[in-house]
């Protein structure tokens, strides 16, 4: 489905909130229309700007813990984490001009 890196309960800290850089987070699940349309939006903004952010995917099915953490109740929910805390959110299947706007600041 995607290229994004699957990240779970168990490697959230260390793949996100412990990363060097920002990290996209994509909460979605395998049957959300509108995450499987974004995917390949997000596929994008990852390979354009993988000098400066990872960008990854939370399946809120198999990963109840982080997604009751960050109170994640509508998907497709984008979370940019930096520095180990939620920098910026963006809920919803949106164009990919919403993204590179909305997270501009850490796209560099």
């Amino acid at each position: 489905m995607s290229n994004a890196r699957e990240v779970t309960d168990s490697s959230f800290q260390t793949d996100v909130l412990e990363a060097d850089k920002p990290v996209i987070v994509d909460f979605w699940a395998e049957w959300c229309g509108p995450c499987r349309m974004l995917s390949p939006i997000l596929d994008q903004i990852a390979e354009e700007h993988r000098d400066k952010v990872d960008v990854v995917k939370v399946n809120v099915d198999d990963n109840p813990g982080v997604a009751s953490t960050y109170g994640i109740t509508s998907i497709p929910a984008v979370y940019v984490f930096k520095d180990g805390n939620v920098a910026a959110t963006s809920i919803g299947a949106r164009p990919k001009q919403h993204f590179e706007q909305a997270f501009a600041e850490f796209l560099g």
